[in-house]
């Protein structure tokens, strides 16, 4: 292998999660649902949700923790910024079979939600208000090459 070819080797590997990564993640977002269950329901001082989504390949249940930002009405954004180089699986998930999605707040029953990934000048506002409310997310962007999708999960 050339010089030029490892460092493309390992700079791919950086973009996008392994084995081990993606095991890593499963464990602790399994731990983080417990903990959003009982209640604790905030990251890095941001407010957590369970999305529950399907499996695009199997058709099994898939649960997520994912961030949120109120959009009003019981209305939330959440954002696919997770993922690498691509966009995170549960964003897949929700997109392939958005019929059935729902999400779990904290201490309450599960809730049909509509998904819908915003576009636009929508996109842009509600961008802004995430990042005004979380420069990190601002931050995270800026280091990757994908914009991330924001998405509005409203109850049915």
């Amino acid at each position: 292998m050339t010089d030029s070819t490892q460092a493309d080797s390992r700079k791919k590997r950086g973009k996008t999660p392994g084995r081990l990564s993606r095991w890593m993640q499963q464990r602790t977002n399994s731990r983080t649902i417990t903990r959003i269950r009982r209640g604790k329901a905030t990251f890095m001082g941001m407010e957590l949700l369970v999305l529950h989504t399907v499996g695009r390949r199997t058709g099994e249940p898939r649960q997520s923790p994912v961030t949120w930002f109120d959009d009003g009405d019981g209305a939330r954004l959440i954002i696919a910024s997770g993922g690498g180089d691509q966009n995170p699986d549960w964003f897949a998930n929700l997109m392939a079979a958005p019929d059935q999605a729902s999400m779990e707040m904290p201490g309450q029953d599960v809730v049909a939600v509509t998904p819908r990934r915003l576009e636009g000048s929508e996109r842009e506002q509600a961008w802004q208000r995430i990042v005004e409310a979380q420069p990190r997310y601002a931050k995270y962007q800026q280091k990757s090459d994908r914009q991330y999708p924001v998405v509005r999960l409203t109850p049915r």
